[in-house]
């Protein structure tokens, strides 16, 4: 299936859309099945992102009761490094909503990758069995070399088939990773790739220009079994991509 491209003038639109959308899918989880489960992402794109989520005035914000959030990957760091991906999100959002200390699943960065790594596939296992196995949404970004949560090119974890979560040594940083596998994010009911910026513009040609999946661009691994992959791209980070696709209209 082609993937679902959206375009925005300008990042702020692309943040509120995002927003929105992200508001449709966990309503309908919570109406379906009682709960919500989302995989977010860290960086620097969905910060805003967060920040909007936690700023909802009572009557737009969810039940946050009724979410988990969990994490797409970790750096090897503790929470309070700044290079955390928990660490940002609980300053721009967790801290920020009524969630229950109980709904938050996080990557044990401070602990050595493969425990870390462990703990974390029998959290999620616990986790996603109130959401019939799967996530409900699983928000991606894009680096400039292809890779997604921390799905590099040129490490075997792209290969995993067995494992939800794994560590990962990923040689041109130097550093290990824990990342949720390809079968955990093509499980999920909703994908979501968050893309800003003329950073971007290139690679997000790459990906969507591909003829097929391939390793050497890890994110055209990303295909979900039920739906296409949701593109939600600013108009720098899709300059590139007209001559190659199919874009809807931004809203």
């Amino acid at each position: 299936m082609s993937p679902r491209v959206d375009i925005y003038p300008s990042t702020a639109d692309l943040e509120s859309a995002a927003a929105r959308e992200i508001l449709h899918i966990v309503r309908l989880a919570i109406r379906n099945r009682g709960v919500c489960t989302l995989a977010l992402s860290g960086g620097e794109t969905p910060r805003a992102l967060y920040r909007r989520l936690a700023s909802l005035p009572p009557g737009e914000a969810p039940d946050w009761s009724r979410i988990h959030l969990c994490f797409g990957d970790e750096r090897m760091v503790p929470p309070h490094d700044p290079e955390s991906n928990y660490g940002m999100v609980r300053h721009e959002l967790i801290s920020r909503v009524p969630l229950p200390a109980g709904n938050v699943h996080r990557i044990r960065g401070e602990r050595p990758p493969d425990i870390a790594a462990g703990e974390y596939a029998s959290d999620l296992g616990r986790t996603l069995s109130f959401s019939g196995g799967r996530f409900d949404l699983v928000l991606l970004g894009l680096g400039d070399d292809g890779h997604t949560a921390s799905l590099f090119p040129g490490t075997d974890v792209l290969g995993e088939r067995e494992k939800s979560v794994r560590a990962v040594y990923v040689q041109r940083l130097s550093a290990w990773r824990v990342t949720v596998t390809l079968p955990v994010v093509n499980s999920a009911r909703n994908v979501l790739f968050l893309v800003s910026g003329s950073g971007k513009k290139d690679i997000v040609r790459r990906v969507l220009a591909s003829p097929g999946p391939t390793a050497e661009i890890p994110a055209t691994l990303v295909n979900p079994a039920d739906s296409p992959p949701h593109w939600m791209l600013d108009i720098e980070a899709a300059a590139s991509i007209r001559p190659w696709t199919e874009v809807s209209g931004n809203e």
